[in-house]
């Protein structure tokens, strides 16, 4: 008997993988990046709402298309749907060359990058290896291991990945909350919140040397880069898609869970953000060494002693956001390859009902990309590609109203049209305006998600010519 998928994740696990995927390192880093941007504490409240918002908004019209196909596959299902396998293909490979992959790279290398922080010998400068010009860092190394070990966790099977994911989700939600509670009893400045809010909304960019003003077509792709933080800091959220078919009472729990989850990150990441705000001034915020904000701020709130502890929180979460990321990812391969579309070992379970050859698969690429760049350029690929099929998806609620009316819908978008439609203005926008602000990344993203047209019609023909083959053995 073959093995199969065992729906053994609660609402409760479910939540957890939400939230748990969402938060990872961004939100103890991001901030410096926006503030350099935008250069005041009111835009960047307003970039951090701005951001839950629309990602509320793309749960909310998730959960309509998870009701309808509570599947393992997630995004990739939903795509196929409702426009065709091309579509879903250009997808899946996408996720496979930069979405998950990219982002599984990027929170390990910030796992290393705060590690570094208490384990000196992990820092990014200390080369361990060398091939030619190419270099390998010990932080390089360490993320590697990282994704290599839970990766080995998860093909366990599901119920020790979606174990850890709790534990770990947990914990980063009660550190991020004791971060609001100690940042407001312990290290609030009056002064220093005074100083954050005059003349907050003042769009500017703030640099070493002071502020500068932007001129107006400047301002809406320092607007879209500002955001790149924030949307990155909060995806992921749909993860819990990809896993559907693990799920109890699918057609409820996913869009239960997505709205939970995502509402829930969404009051925290603002509440963490105005404590920055009410302990560091606006130029230790930007340029907080390395980026690591939450660290400056728990040294002015508790000494060496918090930048200690924050630092072990946050490498508590990068560690549960990548088995979060690993965990889920492997199921849309799985999807794929059992519609031809990749490889056919990805299409089976193991003894313990997990797809490990695609976890596995997952991996290698993953630790390949650890090698590829730092974790602000992993993050600029990732988000413009990230960006581009989140926009195709919501349309595609309003594709499947159209054209395949009849099928069951336990749960309808809210706010239905008009909100979706906001989400597919506001993610389209920012999407031409990074086109042109950061060139360098987003058109390698797109070349990337245009390679996959030729790997997709080798793979029908392929398929075709094994089906053809098999009808003449009959």
């Amino acid at each position: 008997m073959s093995a199969s998928f065992k729906r053994s994740v609660s609402l409760l696990d479910a939540v957890m993988v939400v939230a748990g995927a969402m938060i990872g390192s961004g939100i103890f880093i991001v901030s410096a990046d926006m503030i350099r941007n935008v250069g005041s504490s009111g835009w960047l409240i307003l970039l951090w709402i701005v951001t839950g918002i629309i990602t509320i908004i793309g749960a909310l019209s998730y959960g309509e298309l998870s009701g309808m196909f509570p599947t393992a596959g997630g995004q990739y299902m939903y795509l196929r749907e409702a426009y065709n396998r091309r579509i879903g293909f250009l997808y899946g490979w996408s996720f496979f060359m930069v979405i998950q992959t990219g982002t599984i790279a990027a929170v390990a290398v910030a796992f290393s990058k705060f590690t570094a922080y208490l384990l000196p010998v992990f820092k990014e400068e200390n080369m361990v290896l060398h091939f030619g010009n190419f270099n390998v860092s010990a932080g390089q190394l360490l993320a590697i291991v990282i994704v290599i070990l839970l990766t080995a966790i998860n093909s366990l099977g599901i119920k020790y990945g979606k174990t850890i994911q709790t534990i770990f989700t947990l914990a980063k939600l009660l550190s991020l909350i004791g971060l609001i509670v100690l940042g407001i009893w312990l290290g609030a400045n009056k002064t220093v919140w005074i100083s954050n809010w005059h003349d907050a909304f003042n769009f500017q960019k703030l640099s070493s040397n002071g502020f500068s003003s932007y001129t107006s077509m400047a301002f809406i792709g320092a607007f879209a880069a500002a955001m790149v933080g924030s949307l990155f800091s909060s995806d992921a959220w749909h993860s819990i898609a990809f896993i559907a078919g693990e799920v109890k009472k699918p057609e409820r729990n996913i869009g239960l869970s997505l709205l939970l989850g995502t509402l829930i990150v969404t009051v925290l990441y603002v509440a963490v953000n105005l404590v920055y705000l009410a302990v560091l001034p606006l130029h230790d915020i930007a340029f907080a060494p390395n980026d690591r904000i939450a660290v400056a701020a728990m040294d002015k709130i508790w000494g060496n002693s918090g930048t200690i502890i924050m630092a072990a929180l946050i490498m508590i979460s990068t560690f549960g956001c990548v088995n979060g990321l690993v965990l889920t990812g492997a199921r849309v391969y799985y999807s794929m390859a059992k519609d031809g579309l990749f490889f056919q070992r990805a299409g089976h379970l193991n003894r313990a009902g997990v797809p490990s050859f695609g976890l596995w698969i997952q991996c290698i690429w993953a630790c390949v990309l650890c090698l590829s760049g730092h974790y602000g350029d992993l993050l600029d690929y990732v988000i413009f590609v990230v960006l581009i099929f989140y926009v195709l998806t919501i349309i595609g609620v309003f594709r499947l109203r159209k054209n395949k009316p009849d099928l069951p819908r336990p749960y309808k978008a809210f706010g239905y049209p008009v909100l979706p439609a906001i989400y597919i203005v506001v993610a389209s926008v920012i999407c031409i305006a990074l086109l042109f602000t950061k060139p360098r990344y987003t058109w390698f993203g797109l070349i990337i998600v245009l390679l996959g047209l030729p790997v997709y019609y080798l793979a029908e023909k392929k398929g075709k010519r094994s089906l053809a083959n098999a009808e003449n053995s009959n």
